[in-house]
């Protein structure tokens, strides 16, 4: 199969191409496109507990660990005591995680209304239709599933 007409090749090397943007973007602000993405996934009031952080992102707790680390070492985010479960920590975001936050918003922002100024409404949505779609058959486990042969 030509790679250009691979589906998974499209999605990878337009993944990377937006990570790339992303972190290019995070860089002038010292910080990351991981950070960024945590940053955005913290309720701005509340906090978040650190338990729900991970699978909210889709991260391995020792990546997330990782980050957590170093934002906190920044002084973009602060962990208090959960008040409803003494064994779990509340992640919350500081006045200057706050502001990174809203940074990290706006470039989110940005880059969506740029490409949906270059698209045409019925391609977001057919966009939003195939990633939802293969989202699914990944979750379903379609993809690899083992195919019946016809009895003949």
């Amino acid at each position: 199969m030509d790679k250009e007409k691979s589906i998974d090749h499209q999605l990878r090397a337009t993944w990377q191409a937006v990570a790339k943007l992303y972190n290019e973007q995070a860089a002038k602000h010292n910080s990351t496109m991981a950070t960024a993405f945590v940053l955005l996934n913290i309720d701005y009031e509340n906090g978040t507990p650190s338990t729900a952080l991970g699978p909210l992102m889709g991260m391995e707790p020792t990546s997330l660990s990782r980050i957590l680390k170093t934002m906190e070492e920044k002084g973009a985010i602060l962990r208090e005591k959960n008040p409803d479960d003494g064994r779990s920590v509340i992640i919350k975001l500081t006045n200057y995680g706050k502001s990174m936050r809203k940074i990290s918003k706006d470039s989110v922002i940005q880059f969506n209304e740029v490409v949906r100024r270059h698209l045409e409404p019925e391609e977001v949505e057919t966009f939003f239709k195939v990633t939802s779609t293969i989202n699914k058959l990944i979750a379903d486990k379609e993809i690899y599933k083992k195919i019946k042969k016809k009895a003949v």
